[in-house]
């Protein structure tokens, strides 16, 4: 445990929020885990486990359960971000009255900010300040695995050195390994982008179109997250690594994935808003999928996949008629 770290703040109460708050807990750490609702901070603090996202994982003694961002803000050493992108600004504008200029900030959400095509860490920095300390900690994590203490591994991302290894001794222990890594941007943009290529995977799956396609489906569209994060900035090389085929392959293959979960029900034949009203948890990449298409058009990148899924979200063509396309592309080396 990193003695510096003693009390964190977790800003979310999503199944990531509370599998962060799991881990930092048994890791010595004294954990608020915050809801942006009181009457689900209620339930929680009730139940001593989050029954709607995460149940059959008790809270240990050394979580407490709060609602007012004055609370979690008080005494933080640290604070997590667990908050879906696109609701992370709103819920950051409560926080920033009380946000102690020099408190790290992780962020653990994975998304693109429709109105502002900002990521995660960025949309932190835009309310909280731009000198805000942050760090994006991402790569193959599904939150149910974590809390069952299966073994996984990922990122923490920021362009100070120290303050990512903070994060790293904080978060790890014998079952979460964490690497330190400074390619911020790169780590945010695989993270958000492969849960556009998970849509495309699931609806390959409900189609019934086979091992083959998926393995080219996961290939090629790795190829384009690579080409839009080199452009805004990225090193390549975080696209081989745990945030980026690391991540794409699990949230492709996951049972339990939001994202893969939804495509395949698309490839069912429902419709997106029918996914939608029945899944309890924000499936992000259908929010992604219109930011990463016009961050392309922003750095004339072509991302035939994305476009594809994002054809099939509108209902302008069928998964079918979209996988036929990209067959029939212009023949072109690899």
């Amino acid at each position: 445990m990193d003695s510096e770290i003693r009390n964190v703040s977790v800003i979310g109460d999503g199944a990531m929020g509370t599998v962060c708050a799991l881990i930092l807990a048994e890791n010595g750490i004294d954990v608020t885990l915050w809801s942006n609702f009181p009457e689900q901070a209620a339930k929680l603090h009730h139940d001593r486990e989050n029954k709607r996202f995460l149940a059959g994982f008790p809270f240990p003694d050394n979580i407490t359960i709060k609602s007012d961002p004055r609370d979690a803000c008080s005494q933080a050493d640290m604070l997590v971000s667990a908050v879906p992108c696109q609701f992370m600004r709103d819920v950051w504008k409560k926080f920033a009255a009380f946000f102690v200029s020099d408190t790290p900030v992780v962020a653990v959400s994975k998304g693109i900010e429709i109105d502002t095509l900002l990521v995660s860490t960025q949309i932190l920095q835009d309310v909280l300040g731009k000198d805000a300390p942050v760090v994006a900690l991402s790569g193959p994590s599904i939150a149910p695995e974590l809390a069952a203490r299966k073994p996984c591994t990922v990122v923490a991302a920021s362009d100070s050195d120290e303050l990512a290894k903070r994060v790293q001794r904080a978060f790890s222990n014998d079952y979460f390994r964490v690497y330190t890594n400074d390619d911020v941007i790169g780590v945010e943009i695989a993270g958000a982008t492969k849960n556009v290529i998970a849509l495309a995977a699931g609806i390959v799956d409900g189609i019934g179109g086979g091992c083959n396609a998926k393995a080219a489906l996961l290939t090629r569209g790795l190829v384009e997250i690579t080409r839009l994060g080199v452009e805004m900035g990225a090193k390549p090389a975080t696209f081989i690594g745990l945030a980026g085929v690391g991540d794409l392959v699990t949230t492709c293959i996951s049972p339990v994935g939001r994202n893969r979960s939804a495509g395949e029900k698309i490839g069912r034949g429902m419709t997106v808003s029918e996914i939608v009203e029945e899944t309890p948890s924000v499936i992000e990449g259908i929010a992604t999928t219109g930011a990463v298409l016009a961050l392309a058009a922003r750095h004339n990148i072509e991302m035939p996949i994305t476009r594809a899924v994002a054809s099939v979200l509108e209902q302008a063509v069928s998964p079918q008629e979209a996988i036929n396309g990209l067959m029939t592309r212009q023949l072109t080396a690899e």
